[in-house]
């Protein structure tokens, strides 16, 4: 096999890409502290063409060196807002008729390849906090909670793993292809 070339990828310019169509779904940065997975978010945002981050709390924001060094410049395609309260950005969310969904392990979730993404419907999900996850008064506020099911001896997977797990569940459902 013969690996592609950026011209085989036919990938479109940063300008091309903002007026591109977006996925309705947005994601929302709940106190994400590692800079190195708030980088990937964006970059793996950018891949399933994501309508925009909101990074809240304490979660860094562009520009951003340690940021840069894992979006590798989707900092720069990848619409985004910042908010000092987590809460602020779900009931803006909310009022816009966006579907609430935050990634967490809880009780009464719904498997994540159970979740039915409907086409038509807008969607925001939410991620947390490397260790203290998503905050409950958050997970309280939305519609659904998914759960990545997992078998193995760890308590959970990476913040940017997750949400890139979940970003192509919905891509899958809502994207053109």
């Amino acid at each position: 096999m013969k690996k592609k070339t950026i011209f085989d990828l036919q990938r479109v310019s940063v300008e091309e890409y903002r007026r591109e169509g977006k996925l309705p779904l947005v994601v929302v940065l709940d106190n994400v502290r590692s800079l190195n997975n708030i980088g990937s978010i964006f970059r793996t945002s950018d891949a399933f063409r994501v309508e925009r981050l909101m990074l809240c709390g304490i979660t860094a924001t562009p520009p951003s060196i340690e940021i840069h060094k894992t979006a590798l410049g989707a900092e720069d395609s990848v619409a985004w807002e910042y908010f000092p309260e987590t809460m602020t950005a779900v009931e803006k969310l909310k009022e816009e008729k966006y579907t609430m969904c935050c990634l967490e392990q809880v009780h009464d979730s719904v498997e994540l390849q159970d979740f039915v993404v409907e086409r038509g419907k807008r969607y925001a999900i939410v991620v947390g906090h490397e260790v203290d996850g998503v905050d409950p008064r958050v997970v309280d506020a939305c519609h659904y909670a998914i759960e990545i099911p997992q078998e193995g001896t760890k308590h959970s997977l990476n913040v940017a793993v997750s949400t890139g797990i979940a970003l192509w569940h919905f891509f899958s459902h809502l994207g053109s292809r």
